[in-house]
């Protein structure tokens, strides 16, 4: 049967997941397009239940072939209209379906993921983040330069935001990612011999003037608030990206994609010396 009630109660418990307060008490977020959920499922996740509009899914093979993956694989497909999907979808984009997903239990496990790193780890911490997009982007640029991990500092923004999802096109999934207060972090970071390298506008060294090669954090922190005092002092290297026009910061996905991007081109060409593997 297709769902077209939008007071019916499978669809209303979904809908209700767009509000983190049902999202963190649930354990549950949506996802919502053909890549984005493919993403999940090849990192891994539990998807629970996907709301299918029909004719939507039909006019695109890759939907269609998804819907049968997820059902193969005993996914609970609920058959809904498209008045219906819009209830539970994310803005004016709807690709005709939607999946629930249960949030991954070790997201607070930081002694966890150090088994889960390389012996040279790229990391990045964000820390207070407030708006899901800005951190959806600085995901994306990540995934694109070969970060190993983010961790999430004191974060404002929900990790299961469907903007963050949105923003990094689902490589949300495929990072390892962590949560924890900003001094546990700092203190993990340092018990593993990471450099830390803060960007900040007052910092005292140009970002490519700083040695990204090795084991390295970089830290980065809220537009509007920046860093707190948690990283700064010793065992802090501050930089920062030279600004030659009026404006005085770059957007901090701007600055994390800058970041990344220096430390991946440094570490090309660290291996690309002789002497080296």
């Amino acid at each position: 049967a297709v769902v077209t009630s939008l007071h019916n109660p499978r669809l209303r418990a979904a809908a209700a997941l767009r509000e983190r307060r049902a999202r963190t008490r649930e354990g549950r977020f949506l996802v919502d397009g053909t890549r984005e959920i493919g993403r999940a499922l090849d990192a891994g996740f539990a998807v629970l239940e996907a709301f299918v509009e029909p004719v939507a899914v039909a006019a695109d093979p890759a939907r269609a072939q998804l819907v049968e993956h997820l059902r193969a694989q005993g996914v609970a497909i609920v058959t809904v209209g498209p008045e219906a999907l819009g209830k539970v979808a994310f803005g004016d984009r709807s690709e005709g379906i939607v999946a629930v997903v249960a949030a991954p239990h070790d997201i607070e496990d930081l002694e966890g993921l150090g088994a889960a790193l390389p012996a040279d780890p790229l990391m990045v911490v964000l820390e207070g983040l407030e708006k899901p997009g800005n951190v959806g982007a600085v995901l994306r640029s990540a995934d694109g330069a070969g970060v190993s991990a983010v961790i999430l500092a004191d974060p404002v923004a929900d990790p299961w935001n469907p903007n963050t999802i949105r923003a990094s096109l689902g490589t949300v999934f495929s990072l390892p990612l962590r949560i924890g207060s900003s001094g546990a972090v700092r203190t993990w970071l340092a018990d593993r011999g990471l450099r830390i390298v803060a960007a900040r506008v007052d910092g005292a060294t140009d970002y490519d003037a700083v040695d990204l090669t090795g084991p390295t954090a970089i830290v980065l922190g809220s537009e509007a608030q920046g860093l707190t005092d948690a990283w700064s002092g010793e065992g802090i290297e501050a930089v920062r990206l030279p600004m030659l026009g009026r404006a005085d910061s770059l957007n901090v996905s701007a600055t994390a994609a800058v970041l990344c991007y220096e430390a991946s081109r440094q570490r090309r060409l660290s291996r690309s010396r002789p002497g080296r593997t």
